[in-house]
This record gives C-alpha cells, sequence and structure tokens, in this order.
C-alpha cells in the first residue's frame, strides 16, 4: 500500500526558513498529484500548496502565495515545501497528500479532492 511519510519539522524564529519534505514508498508517485495541507491548533484544515505529476505546474493558497514554494524530485519520490521567513501563523501540523491520477485532474481540481495522507510533521514558529 501507498505510505507518505513526512519530517523537517521543528521549532524555529520568525523569519527563519525550512523545508518539509514527503516521502513515498509502496507505490509510486510520479504519475500522481501531490499536495501540502496544514492544521493550526484549533482550526480545520486548509490546503497549502500542490503539484502536477510531472512537476510542471503548482496551485498555491492565496494566503502563502510567494512565501510557500512546493517542489518534488520524481527519481527520490519525493516532495517538498519551502518555507521562506516563517511566521507564528505558520505553527500547524502539515500533512502531505496525494490522489489516484486517474480519477481527477490536476489543472481542474488542483486543491482537491485528495486521499491519501501521512502521519503529518509539526512545525512552531515561535520566538
Amino acid at each position: 500500500q501507498l505510505q507518505l511519510v513526512e519530517s523537517g519539522g521543528g521549532l524555529v524564529q520568525p523569519g527563519d526558513s525550512l523545508r518539509l519534505s514527503c516521502v513515498a514508498s509502496g507505490r509510486t508517485i510520479n504519475n500522481k498529484s501531490m499536495a501540502w495541507f496544514r492544521q493550526a491548533p484549533g482550526k480545520e484544515r486548509e490546503f497549502v500548496a500542490s503539484i502536477s505529476p510531472s512537476g510542471v505546474s503548482t496551485s498555491y493558497a492565496d494566503s502563502v502565495k510567494g512565501r510557500l514554494l512546493i517542489s518534488r524530485d520524481n527519481s527520490k519520490s519525493t516532495v517538498y515545501l519551502h518555507i521562506s521567513s516563517a511566521q507564528p501563523w505558520d505553527t500547524a501540523v502539515y500533512y502531505c497528500a496525494t490522489r489516484e491520477q486517474l480519477k481527477y485532474n490536476f489543472r481542474t481540481n488542483p486543491q482537491g479532492p485528495y486521499e491519501y495522507w501521512g502521519q503529518g510533521t509539526q512545525v512552531t514558529v515561535s520566538s
């Protein structure tokens, strides 16, 4: 079965940068759209960013455009989320997600739905 494992979270200060990683195993993700979601304490889970199977196309929530960047390296079965100038409101559990390629088209449905999830990695931004 497909397994997604996130890593790279931790405690950082405002203004710091960090990179989250999501490594897939069990099944290939090279033909699948990938996404990052996050859930802050007391908040609903929200979409952050997604990327097409080839990495050519991306989609971002309006709130993170220009500061967070999604990328992928299919040779390593890995998707990344780069967080630049981290801010306190970035504090959340970050989840990696994917879906079956044959079910949805990235161009028409870049931000959802997503079906398979990792366990999440905690990012805390505090001084």
